[in-house]
């Protein structure tokens, strides 16, 4: 390729995001909250037109790792839903591997009662967010959706009195029952030896997997998943549609037949539709 070619690619993928960030305030690195002297932060994508007052938590979390990237480099992820109205949050947990897996799913309720406590101030609608997620953050999407509270009205924390319940969950390739991927379940995979947030034991498995706490009361959930996926197969999402449809909650699964554990291209055009319809359908006004 040469030098000029090469230029004027960069030129135009410039353009094209400064075209997209024409209609969006973005607001990086909002606290939410401190732990062990760091600060828990997200970014906020707010549409300069016709926002329709819903929000949507995006968990940035792949394997339990939860990094920092410039705002603007999730733009594309996120332009589809801040077209139709939605103020997205990218949400950043304590990250593996200083951080466990409870201790991220604390993080994330933190940003939801954070976000509900303050949503006069994000303009929006305190009952109408949403939570979405692939892999790792389809997990804390689920543990959301299934596993949340009203708050604790005697804490000393105004966040903390707030209630965590969301009120739509979309989870790509989300793990469902970590009591058979943690390090001490006897036929894990061997692929879950690279991930350190894994070394749980199955007591503590038991209490993040979402599967255990499906009840009634669940928000509606939406399940996307790669027929080939090899990393989180997808039995996980199977057996917890099977459980929220027992429990009468609603729910849907999307199968994509020639999708792994990743989208890409059509499949990842396919998965951000539904689940833009998914949270216009629940998160209406």
């Amino acid at each position: 390729m040469s030098r000029k070619l090469l230029v004027g690619l960069l030129l135009l993928a410039t353009a094209k995001v400064a075209s997209a960030q024409d209609n969006v305030e973005i607001t990086g690195d909002v606290v939410y909250g401190h732990k062990f002297g760091l600060a828990l932060t997200f970014d906020v994508y707010k549409p300069k037109e016709n926002p329709n007052g819903a929000g949507a938590l995006f968990m940035v979390s792949g394997g339990w790792y939860s990094r920092w990237s410039p705002p603007e480099q999730r733009m594309s992820l996120f332009k589809p839903m801040i077209d139709k109205g939605f103020t997205v949050f990218a949400v950043r947990h304590g990250s593996s591997p200083k951080f466990s897996i409870p201790e991220a799913v604390e993080d994330v309720r933190r940003s939801v009662r954070f976000i509900r406590l303050h949503a006069k101030r994000f303009g929006i609608d305190p009952q109408r967010l949403g939570v979405f997620g692939a892999s790792a953050g389809g997990h804390l999407s689920l543990m959301l959706g299934t596993a949340s509270d009203k708050g604790n009205a005697e804490s000393q924390d105004p966040v903390l009195r707030v209630s965590d319940r969301v009120q739509a969950v979309v989870a790509w390739v989300a793990p469902t029952d970590l009591r058979i991927m943690v390090w001490k379940a006897p036929n894990h995979l061997p692929a879950y030896d690279r991930y350190p947030a894994l070394d749980l034991d199955l007591k503590r498995a038991k209490e993040v997997s979402p599967i255990v706490h499906v009840t009634p009361d669940d928000a509606p959930t939406l399940l996307v998943v790669g027929q080939k996926d090899e990393l989180v197969p997808i039995k996980h999402s199977q057996d917890i549609h099977v459980a929220f449809e027992s429990k009468k909650v609603i729910s849907k699964l999307v199968v994509l037949p020639d999708a792994g554990h990743g989208f890409q291209g059509k499949d990842k055009d396919a998965a951000m539709q539904t689940l833009v319809d998914w949270f216009e359908k629940h998160l209406a006004e």
